[in-house]
């Protein structure tokens, strides 16, 4: 069923100034660094010879993520002030406690007032966003996220809105935890387990790819676990929307150890791009390491681009044809990248996948987190868990039109009273 959502007209004058004001946001940007990657990888015998650290990337952790731009793009505007259409509104919700936290603000386990239900409640900064450029991402995610993703491995979007200073988006509670927690405290998987996760991330990824989404930031710490131990997908804020079959992209964006060679190089790059992500995955799954991984990014840069993938003995043959298929660096010979899911789908690895039980929940999942209820966070960090919970949240529920509300006009959405985000679709 289509999502149908109440809008407002503006006025020509204010379309203007809207217009103004991204055509100098995006005039400003600068080529910076993802320019400069791109030249310094073109080069092989630069690169082989590169011996300073951090050249390459700014200072942060090793899975820090590369922030990318959309190079000649602009941004989609809705023409509608929607603050005060929503009928969801922060006070409707008992915040209980902090279970994650970025760049732009927090996510909160929350209750529904009325309803009692769980939810994560990610709470954003607009002047954050703003000051980053970032809004074009959060508007990305929404508009994804509202793109029917009623798959079972895939979070869902319950109501978005906004105040005058921030943003929320009310998802699923997923309480299994992180596949980068498990793996942390469990060093590697079984290749059973790591058959079953890599089967329903395909899964979803073929989903994604149906709808001419490329999801491009695949790894560990967006991939969920729910409380009966079926992979979730979240963070869609660097997906890329209208990617035909053949289609490309040129954006640098995504994480250090799961960038795919032509994404390095700055290559114009294709769906495939998914499908090295998974191969990275599977590959840390059985072996604890993503396959190129050094704590020198520089040195792990040259690896992706140039170092013989090393498959250890341990795993079957199956897994070891899938792993070089994925992992293949010549994107236009990379498994899935002509029928996408089919060529996966039809590898000797899966062969104990029945893919219509698989996407029915019918096949049960080789670990079950014990969870004690649907507010249990034993699962994420208790780096997290221990924070106060803001005590702001909730107060402040009205949204004054001006130019930060201006920025995020169309975000907030509630559904008809027929649709529920939580229903799941037969996905073939």
């Amino acid at each position: 069923m289509a999502v149908t959502e109440k809008k407002r007209r503006m006025s020509y004058s204010k379309m203007r100034g809207l217009v103004s004001f991204f055509t100098a946001v995006i005039k400003s940007k600068k080529a910076g660094f993802s320019g400069f990657v791109h030249k310094l990888m073109s080069n092989h015998q630069l690169c082989q010879h590169l011996d300073t650290q951090g050249i390459l990337l700014r200072e942060g952790s090793t899975r820090e993520e590369i922030e990318g731009r959309e190079e000649g793009g602009a941004l989609h505007l809705q023409c509608s002030l929607d603050c005060d259409d929503t009928q969801v509104k922060p006070s409707d919700f008992d915040y209980l406690k902090v279970i994650g936290k970025g760049s732009f603000g927090k996510v909160l386990l929350a209750r529904h007032r009325n309803s009692k239900e769980y939810y994560a409640v990610k709470v954003l900064q607009k002047q954050a966003i703003l000051r980053k450029r970032e809004q074009r991402h959060v508007m990305v995610e929404r508009s994804v996220l509202l793109k029917g993703l009623q798959h079972p491995f895939l979070v869902g979007l319950h109501f978005s809105f906004q105040t005058s200073n921030t943003l929320y988006f009310v998802l699923d509670f997923v309480n299994g935890g992180e596949l980068f927690y498990h793996l942390q405290r469990e060093g590697a998987f079984t290749e059973a387990r790591a058959t079953f996760y890599s089967a329903e991330m395909a899964s979803a990824l073929g989903y994604l790819h149906s709808l001419n989404i490329v999801y491009r930031d695949l790894k560990p710490e967006n991939i969920l676990l729910d409380a009966a131990g079926h992979v979730v997908l979240t963070d869609f804020g660097l997906c890329k929307e209208g990617v035909v079959m053949g289609g490309t992209m040129q954006t640098f964006c995504g994480t250090p150890e799961y960038l795919a060679p032509e994404v390095l190089l700055g290559h114009a790059y294709s769906r495939a791009v998914d499908w090295w992500g998974l191969g990275c995955v599977l590959y840390e799954m059985l072996y604890g390491l993503p396959p190129f991984y050094s704590r020198s990014k520089a040195v792990m840069f040259r690896n992706i681009l140039h170092a013989p993938l090393r498959l250890k003995s341990g795993v079957s043959q199956s897994s070891h044809s899938l792993l070089q298929g994925l992992l293949e660096r010549d994107c236009t010979k990379r498994l899935g990248g002509s029928n996408d899911l089919e060529e996966l789908q039809s590898q000797p690895f899966f062969k104990s996948i029945n893919w219509n039980d698989l996407v029915a929940r019918k096949i049960k999942p080789p670990f079950i987190p014990k969870v004690t209820g649907p507010c249990d966070v034993q699962y994420f960090d208790r780096e997290f868990t221990v924070m106060p919970v803001p005590a702001s949240l909730g107060l402040v529920d009205r949204c004054q039109k001006g130019i930060t509300n201006e920025a995020f006009s169309g975000f907030s959405y509630t559904p008809p009273p027929e649709f529920k985000a939580s229903d799941s679709l037969n996905v073939p």
